[in-house]
């Protein structure tokens, strides 16, 4: 019997679990097994060279948690099916999934790569150093195509961007690509908000450790992807042993099923934080995509240090994607790693804050925002003002007005 079509958020909870009923279980259950018993030592040296042979998935029961596992595979369907991809494969961390597309087209003498900046800084610094022995070509997305080369093997965007949330016309870029698979970073966008696949893309990237986990306490990667390009994911997997930890794999699946209420949730809190921040003399830029999300960047007058230090139920942290909020400086800590002046090419600016967007009150959370804003006020002026005796600094004081308004 056909499965019948279903909506996204009931997919988000069922995929990935269908069999549970039919295995007496309500719960997915979790495998912890670095190993498993086999006395057929004929069959499992056939379903080993099956696997190295073709890199699918072995029939039968697993053999080594490197090669496969249960609970991680779970999750990989659920996530596959949520992007509307043939398969995925997950890995112990965002880097370390892009670490493999990055093999996997070297492995075929296709070493160049073209990129469009922003991204993630360590993605950046990635392909920049060429530590996996690729090249990069930055270019805009307009110059995609003139940047291919016979021996480019992946072009890459990250759309919403990170921090900049500079958005990219995924079809526009897919089309310039030809043969070329482009791989499309969606850790910020989740595939609540788009699916890059049905846009042209080949690839799709998910640092899981953010929305997908949604709790700030699972680290993963994962790739979607044709059934293909799977096959060689895994094998650069098990040779390179960038494995999902098994309860990684369960809190990532467990994640998955209220994925589409946490973003819908999220991000209308800051949609509305972004209103009032572009409305607010203390700021002079802000960054939010025209397909929404639940980050918000933007660029202040005052000190933006100032913010991070005053902020009191917002978390200053870097990553993002979690049930709470947190707040970061990009050319500090996420982007730190990217040259400087590549990070003002990619618009990453030295008053530039990022914000993951939890859930929270939204008026709590502006109510935070608020104080720390005027804060970096403060601070700014205290910096500027010139030395005077104490009175001339108190009837100063006094006149001013809270969050002086300053020219955009």
């Amino acid at each position: 019997m056909e499965t019948p079509s279903r909506s996204f958020a009931t997919e988000a909870v069922h995929a990935g679990r269908e069999d549970l009923a039919a295995l007496g279980l309500h719960a997915v259950p979790l495998d912890l097994s670095t190993t498993y018993p086999c006395a057929d030592s004929r069959g499992e040296a056939a379903r080993i060279d099956a696997f190295a042979a073709t890199g699918a998935r072995p029939d039968g029961p697993p053999v080594y948690s490197r090669l496969d596992n249960p609970t991680v595979a779970r999750f990989e369907d659920g996530l596959a099916r949520l992007e509307g991809a043939e398969a995925a494969v997950a890995f112990a961390s965002g880097m370390a999934a892009l670490s493999a597309v990055l093999l996997a087209r070297a492995a075929l003498g296709l070493r160049h790569v073209v990129a469009v900046r922003p991204l993630y800084g360590c993605s950046d610094h990635l392909l920049n150093t060429g530590l996996l022995g690729t090249e990069v070509t930055w270019t805009d997305p307009a110059g995609v195509a003139d940047a291919i080369r016979p021996d480019t093997g992946l072009v890459m965007v990250e759309t919403p961007a990170n921090p900049t949330l500079a958005e990219v016309d995924v079809r526009a870029v897919a089309y310039s690509c030809g043969e070329v698979p482009l791989l499309v970073d969606n850790t910020f966008a989740t595939p609540v908000l788009q699916r890059p696949l049905g846009q042209g893309a080949r690839l799709v990237l998910h640092s899981a450790t953010k929305y997908l986990g949604g709790h700030g306490d699972v680290m993963g990667g994962v790739v979607a992807c044709d059934e293909d390009f799977a096959r060689t994911l895994r094998q650069v997997r098990f040779a390179t042993g960038g494995v999902l930890h098994p309860l990684a794999g369960y809190l990532l699946l467990r994640g998955l099923s209220t994925l589409p209420v946490r973003v819908r949730a999220q991000s209308a809190s800051a949609a509305e934080l972004a209103r009032r921040l572009a409305a607010d003399p203390r700021v002079a830029r802000v960054h939010y995509p025209r397909i929404g999300g639940a980050m918000v960047a933007f660029e202040v007058h005052g000190d933006p240090h100032e913010v991070i230090a005053a902020v009191r139920l917002t978390t200053p942290a870097v990553s993002l994607g979690s049930v709470d909020s947190l707040i970061q400086h990009p050319a500090s800590i996420s982007h730190r790693i990217v040259d400087p002046a590549d990070r003002r090419t990619g618009g990453i600016s030295e008053k530039l804050l990022r914000m993951s967007v939890g859930l929270e009150d939204v008026e709590d959370l502006w109510a935070d925002l608020d104080q720390a804003l005027a804060a970096s006020v403060r601070s700014s002026a205290d910096t500027a003002r010139p030395t005077s005796d104490a009175a001339t600094d108190a009837a100063a004081s006094a006149a001013a007005p809270a969050g002086v308004p300053v020219a955009r």
